[in-house]
């Protein structure tokens, strides 16, 4: 069995934001080598996700709208994390919604993916780098 290790960096210049990852994944995926196995693509940041949806900007606004509903930034003395001297208790609730890591099949060499599904890197407190660790195993 193969096992190829690649790590994605980000630095989202605003608090939230919503990356489109697929073709990086893809490119790890041919790096790799592997035509039959499993792709693991997980943040490796408790206050930023990994997703797969469809890449539809109304979709993108929406997600904003509904995390910020549920899970609004401010006040940020809602949060009892934030006593602590942070201010992101709203980003640890939104990454615990939106999810950690995605696992995608791969068949033939690429990301046996449904139609329209794309995957995407969600960041809710931003501003400094992060990473996504992009693991494949298979044959």
């Amino acid at each position: 069995m193969k096992s190829h290790r690649k790590e994605l960096w980000f630095n989202v210049p605003h608090r939230r934001g919503f990356l489109n990852i697929t073709g990086q994944v893809e490119t790890a995926v041919r790096e790799s080598a592997v035509t039959e196995g499993l792709c693991l693509v997980n943040a490796m940041h408790i206050t930023a996700s990994v997703y797969i949806n469809d890449d539809e900007s109304g979709l993108l606004e929406d997600y904003e709208e509904w995390l910020e509903g549920l899970a609004p930034h401010e006040p940020v003395s809602r949060y009892q994390h934030n006593l602590t001297g942070e201010d992101n208790g709203d980003a640890h609730l939104k990454r615990q919604i939106m999810g950690r890591e995605v696992v995608v099949a791969i068949t033939s060499g690429k990301l046996d993916l449904g139609p329209w599904e794309q995957i995407f890197y969600g960041e809710f407190d931003g501003r400094r780098r992060k990473r996504v660790l992009v693991k494949i195993i298979g044959e």
